[in-house]
């Protein structure tokens, strides 16, 4: 089994049709979602990520009838049904059904949960460049909800930097600052100091990059947020990122300049694993 999803109280292996086209978000796109792992019989910050899934719901104008602690109580179910040695995604949604409304309808939402065997990225390190598409302000997309109507954003940065023959891209907000790269949260290091993008409601300000934040001040490092040039980023002693999916792992090439694996990312890698295998929710 490589796939399960719950829905309506019943699991399903495989990918199973559950939205219909006449569903609200289906048609306008206000569907929602969250992503949290299990690996290592462990799922790190689990009830952080249910916590943001239910309040994206409500940034949305949906109503969810579960609480975190049912989010991972299912989790947990759920993961528990595979092999121990997989590692999983966990990706919550909601979506409001059957309507022509143009927003979301409190009383018509929808839920379920999916977990698929998804191998985390081996940090060898990726590329990137300066993407020509930028993430959008506050006042033009609900950026404060991890929906899915931001991700085509995302997903065409990501094409256009494979097209001109890079892994990833970095993307400037609104004022021509760095704002993240398109799949995760970035950092960079120069002169010993920790440096990210100070959140400002341009991008989804990570629980990973929250996490490693905080591992790394309370191991003695100077973490600063603020707002970042792309300059600053392409002359860095060091880049890395931050995300759920591939939780940290470094860059090693900045447009035509070449990256090695630094100390202040090995540590932060470092960190974050030895929190998650002593601090997770055990499964």
């Amino acid at each position: 089994m490589d796939q399960l999803t719950y829905h309506e109280g019943n699991f399903h292996e495989g990918n199973p049709m559950i939205m219909g086209p006449l569903d609200q978000s289906f048609w306008f796109a206000t569907m929602i979602f969250d992503g949290a792992r299990a690996f290592d019989g462990v799922m790190p910050d689990i009830e952080r990520h249910c916590e943001r899934c239910l309040n994206s719901a409500r940034v949305m104008g949906m109503e969810p009838k579960e609480t975190a602690q049912d989010l991972v109580e299912l989790a947990a179910d759920m993961a528990r049904k595979f092999p121990s040695d997989k590692q999983l995604y966990i990706r919550p949604t909601y979506w409001s059904g059957q309507s022509d409304s143009l927003w979301a309808v409190a009383d018509l939402t929808k839920f379920l949960m999916v977990l698929e065997v998804a191998p985390m990225e081996e940090p060898t390190g990726f590329s990137m460049f300066l993407s020509d598409l930028r993430r959008p302000a506050p006042d033009m997309a609900p950026t404060a909800a991890k929906a899915s109507c931001l991700y085509p954003n995302s997903g065409e940065a990501v094409r256009r930097a494979r097209k001109a023959g890079f892994d990833n891209a970095a993307m400037l907000d609104h004022e021509g600052n760095v704002a993240e790269l398109a799949t995760s949260n970035l950092f960079f290091v120069k002169e010993g100091q920790v440096h990210t993008p100070r959140a400002n409601g341009t991008f989804l300000a990570g629980l990973t990059r929250k996490r490693v934040i905080g591992l790394l001040k309370d191991a003695g490092h100077d973490v600063i947020e603020r707002s970042v040039t792309y300059d600053e980023v392409a002359s860095a002693d060091e880049v890395f990122s931050t995300g759920n999916y591939s939780k940290v792992i470094p860059v090693t090439k900045v447009d035509d300049r070449d990256l090695q694996p630094g100390p202040i990312y090995r540590k932060a890698r470092e960190l974050y694993f030895d929190f998650a295998r002593d601090e997770g929710f055990k499964l």
